[in-house]
């Protein structure tokens, strides 16, 4: 049933990875004449590896052995959420950054909004996987969690450049250390 299911999440998560590689190639190839924003590439390369870990993730749910459509529609919902952030991050028809610059600066209350709430879905994700007996969540995920969610509150509330110049990497800090020291790493098969 898995195999079934998880194309649909597949496509969104892949589409949201389409949109950023577009949008980071439309910005490199407009630095001419458009300043490059690095926050918002770094922030691009942030969401590649986000959507990298929840694809990653999601195939611990190949070995739920009942599928509810409940279950399905909160999995494909996170997929979502996942896409509309990359959308987010670069504006624009087709993933094509906007002609002009601060497009991140205009965008950040819907890409932080979204980013947050990615992080709050993953939560019961994260239980619900080990309430259905697919893994054990992780001691690590307890500091990481409110890690990426007090990262993107602050994204949320701060307008300042030189507080984003240090959320970008702050996150990224964050996903690789759990993602290094969780063994998360791994996915063991049955």
């Amino acid at each position: 049933m898995f195999d079934y299911l998880a194309v649909l999440i597949s496509v969104v998560l892949g589409l949201a990875m389409t949109h950023i590689l577009s949008g980071a190639s439309s910005a490199i190839n407009r630095r001419h004449h458009v300043p490059l924003d690095w926050i918002q590439l770094f922030w691009g390369f942030n969401v590649l590896a986000y959507v990298l870990a929840v694809w990653w993730g999601m195939y611990w749910w190949k070995h739920l052995a009942v599928w509810t459509v409940q279950t399905f529609a909160f999995l494909t919902g996170y997929a979502i959420v996942v896409f509309l952030m990359a959308s987010a991050l670069f504006p624009g028809e087709g993933g094509h950054s906007e002609l002009e610059a601060g497009a991140f600066d205009r965008n950040r209350v819907w890409f932080f909004s979204l980013l947050l709430i990615a992080h709050l879905i993953d939560i019961p994700e994260t239980a619900a996987k080990q309430s259905d007996g697919l893994r054990a969540v992780p001691p690590e995920y307890w500091i990481v969690a409110p890690s990426f969610i007090a990262v993107a509150i602050t994204g949320l509330l701060s307008s300042r450049r030189k507080i984003h110049r240090l959320l970008a990497p702050a996150w990224l800090t964050i996903l690789m250390s759990y993602e290094i020291f969780s063994a998360l790493d791994q996915i063991v098969t049955r």
